[in-house]
């Protein structure tokens, strides 16, 4: 018999095996295809910056971390960082954010919360503007610093000796704003001049002419009418620079 020639027209095709195989070959994914980030894997990386981040903090520090949306989907990583929007610090509730830049790249975003737990300072008993602290003027509580007022003290070296800016009740956290560095040297008080360079040390005496606290500048007027500045030190001495 013999076998009838198809029009020039007509379309060969696939019957049977030979059409399984080509649909199977469709289905398989291109080498461009990339796979998802791995369920868990920023959540870690993102514990681990915190962990480095609270290093160092007093007390009892506990961090909490919201997992990603499970129906995020994001494309997997190779080159994963995680960071801390401007601004934000380590401290209570934020957002920590992780961002990818290979081999596609996307940024996401994790709630958190750090609690950090320890003692801080209270007014023991009523304090009167400008009084001079001692031991017996301060207590102690124990709380979550994230959750009370910024700059709390945590120690008491922090407080003994200053002066208290304004009238504090009793039981009231201790705050720095709350409390002044006693000064090293007064306006008009009698100082001794100290400069030391490679070599040499020289001592004079002269008059403070501005309040100082350690650390902070103060001009002096030697007994010979010039004028020097230098750096205030516990005890009525100046240091020089040169």
């Amino acid at each position: 018999m013999t076998t009838p020639l198809l029009p020039r027209h007509a379309a060969w095709r696939p019957r049977g095996l030979a059409s399984l195989l080509l649909a199977s070959v469709a289905l398989l994914p291109f080498p461009s295809a990339i796979a998802q980030q791995a369920e868990g894997g920023i959540e870690v990386r993102v514990h681990e910056f915190l962990h480095r981040q609270v290093a160092g903090l007093p007390g009892e520090v506990s961090i909490e971390l919201a997992p990603l949306d499970p129906n995020s989907q994001l494309p997997a990583c190779a080159a994963l960082e995680v960071f801390l929007p401007a601004g934000t610090r380590a401290w209570g509730r934020f957002s920590v954010g992780v961002r990818c830049d290979s081999p596609v790249t996307w940024t996401a975003y994790l709630q958190a919360r750090v609690a950090v737990v320890a003692d801080y300072l209270v007014a023991a008993r009523p304090l009167r503007a400008g009084q001079v602290l001692g031991p017996a003027d301060l207590g102690a509580r124990r709380g979550d610093l994230t959750a009370l007022s910024d700059n709390l003290l945590t120690d008491p070296t922090q407080a003994v000796g200053h002066h208290t800016r304004i009238a504090v009740a009793a039981g009231s956290p201790l705050r720095g704003d709350m409390l002044r560095v006693p000064h090293a040297v007064r306006q008009g008080q009698n100082v001794t001049v100290l400069g030391v360079g490679a070599g040499f040390r020289v001592a004079s005496e002269g008059r403070a002419m501005n309040n100082a606290a350690p650390g902070e500048k103060v001009r002096v007027r030697l007994a010979d009418g010039q004028v020097v500045t230098g750096t205030a030190q516990a005890g009525g001495t100046v240091a020089l620079e040169f």
